[in-house]
């Protein structure tokens, strides 16, 4: 006879087992699916991005040089120290502040302000701690390898201004792109990343695509730690396109000596060659270092140098030429003669207006600065009579004077090839004002509108783009500084960047614009504009032997009369 003990149901156990031991495989089978099938390729791709790693190195950008090839801006080479965010997963950054700041001299407040821009980042390859690291820094970090294997140093080119801070506002000045920079589509589409140098003002940021070249990079094998084990290849990166400016440096030179040596040190001198808008000089004062941005800006002695440029009450980093706004002054005169013959105020023939000594509308006197008997328009540019211009003004009415305006584009902004231009202010604008005012345009702010001051408030270039054209008839060009950008790399390829001259901003706008003015006006006015510098004028002090120069001065009241003296003067 057959026991059979089932007090311990070994085989419902075993069956258990056996169902439990299925259902775990299968689960297990299941992740390994998923594992190496679904998702085998972003796993793959995550375990040879800890095993390979793409080192950028930064490709230098272009030189800038002056019209007879001297150069203006270079690049040195440079140590940086850089952290490697990929090898800083898992590790709070703070707990790295204190080693890096007494390790490497920096100032802990800047490196926890830069350690809280890029947390907000998405994670990226690496970041500068330190530019232009010494020696000393060099041998820090490769003495503690094995501590902070985030950390390596590589060469990098960092700009080099001229001294004395001579054409910061043409040069600019280049800088990291900033967090909100990132934000913008613009920097975002050009693959810009946090840490990438770029141009942030002047030449440097219109042409920032072109002086910016294509850095390349080192592949290489690193260990879990992230220490570079070996290296598989390096990509030489590509060089900017180096820029050739229409500056003349000796004339440049020249134009910050005269700022420099005058009696306020302040003022823009701009000059340009009126058959094809070149940009032959500007120098605007006071001046700054564009070096701070490229060099020191990081630090915090940089920083207190930047809050104080910020606080100047004189606003040294403003590009005078075409940032600042002033009234013209007796400049005005020779577009309004130019209208007042062309809209037939005056003619050529029956061009007398009397001067009186100045003129009374109702019960207010408005000077001349002289009398001048009854000048024609050629002795009235000559001798700057205010009471000519102020009757011309009145035939003309506030109907001619804005469509002179329209006419030279004196309410446009030149297009120059420099960032942050601003427009020049003019009567229509200052009428829409009183007009949203309730208050009435009368007869004596046509006057006011007629020389150049109260309602006019114009660009130093927008004035000379007009009066260069009407020098040359009615040919009005594009003010630029691009004379060429040089061609890099091998013809046919994909790396080649052709060479390029200057194209103006907005293709729409023609350069020239051409002013329709007849020869014999636009002669008779710069006949009195000769006159002006070599036949008693008010420009006599600019007379040099040898040379036909013709002018126009203009001094506009911003002060009161007494007490136009020291830094009113």
């Amino acid at each position: 006879m057959k026991f059979v003990d089932t007090s311990q149901n070994l085989r419902g156990r075993l069956m258990a087992v056996q169902i439990v031991a299925a259902l775990l495989l299968s689960v297990l089978g299941v992740r390994l699916y998923l594992l190496q099938v679904v998702r085998g390729r972003h796993y793959a791709e995550i375990a040879q991005n800890q095993r390979i790693r793409l080192l950028p190195i930064a490709a230098p950008r272009g030189i800038i040089f002056d019209r007879n090839g001297h150069p203006l801006v270079d690049s040195r080479p440079i140590y940086n120290v850089i952290l490697s965010r990929e090898d800083v997963r898992g590790k709070e950054l703070n707990s790295l502040l204190q080693p890096l700041s007494e390790g490497l001299d920096l100032d802990a407040d800047i490196l926890n302000d830069r350690f809280e821009e890029i947390k907000s980042l998405p994670a990226f390859e690496s970041i500068p701690v330190k530019q232009d690291a010494t020696p000393g820094d060099i041998a820090w970090v490769e003495a503690r390898e094995l501590e902070f294997p985030e950390l390596r140093v590589e060469q990098q080119p960092q700009r080099r201004y001229p001294p004395n801070g001579m054409l910061a506002h043409v040069l600019g000045y280049v800088g990291e792109i900033s967090p909100e920079q990132l934000k913008q589509p613009a920097y975002r589409d050009k693959g810009l990343k946090p840490g990438d140098v770029m141009g942030q003002s002047g030449l440097e940021q219109s042409y920032d695509d072109f002086l910016r070249g294509r850095d390349g990079y080192r592949k290489v094998v690193v260990d879990s730690r992230g220490r570079i084990q070996d290296e598989i290849e390096i990509v030489l990166p590509q060089p900017g396109q180096d820029l050739i400016t229409t500056i003349d440096l000796d004339l440049q030179l020249a134009a910050e000596e005269q700022l420099r040596n005058s009696a306020t040190k302040r003022g823009v001198v701009v000059a340009m060659d009126p058959t094809n808008g070149e940009i032959l000089a500007l120098a605007s004062a006071p001046t700054f270092d564009p070096n701070l941005f490229s060099q020191r800006i990081g630090t915090k002695e940089g920083r207190a140098e930047y809050v104080a440029l910020l606080n100047d009450p004189d606003k040294p980093l403003i590009n005078r030429a075409v940032q600042s706004r002033y009234p013209p002054g007796s400049t005005w005169k020779i577009p309004m003669a130019i209208a007042g013959l062309q809209q037939g105020a005056i003619t050529l023939d029956h061009s007398n207006i009397v001067c009186g000594g100045g003129i009374t509308i109702g019960n207010k006197f408005t000077r001349c600065m002289g009398n001048h008997g009854t000048p024609d328009v050629r002795m009235a540019i000559t001798k700057s009579c205010d009471g000519y211009f102020y009757r011309l003004g009145l035939k003309m009415g506030l109907e001619g004077i804005v469509a002179m305006v329209d006419q030279f584009d004196l309410n446009k902004r030149t297009g120059i090839d420099v960032p942050n231009e601003v427009s020049s202010r003019t009567p229509a604008e200052f009428k829409a004002i009183l007009d949203r005012r309730n208050q009435r345009w009368k007869e004596i702010d046509t006057v006011f509108a007629s020389f150049g001051q109260v309602y006019e408030e114009m660009t130093p270039l927008s004035m000379l783009r007009t009066v260069a054209g009407v020098g040359l008839g009615g040919k009005l060009y594009v003010p630029h500084f691009l004379k060429e950008l040089k061609p890099v790399g091998e013809p046919g390829t994909s790396n080649y960047r052709q060479a390029r001259g200057f194209q103006g901003l907005d293709s729409s706008r023609p350069n020239p614009k051409t002013v329709s003015i007849p020869e014999e006006i636009s002669q008779t006015v710069v006949e009195g504009m000769w006159s002006v510098v070599n036949n008693g004028g008010t420009g006599a002090g600019i007379r040099m032997a040898g040379f036909d120069i013709a002018g126009k001065t203009g001094t506009a009241q911003v002060v009161s009369l007494g007490r136009d003296f020291g830094k009113n003067k």
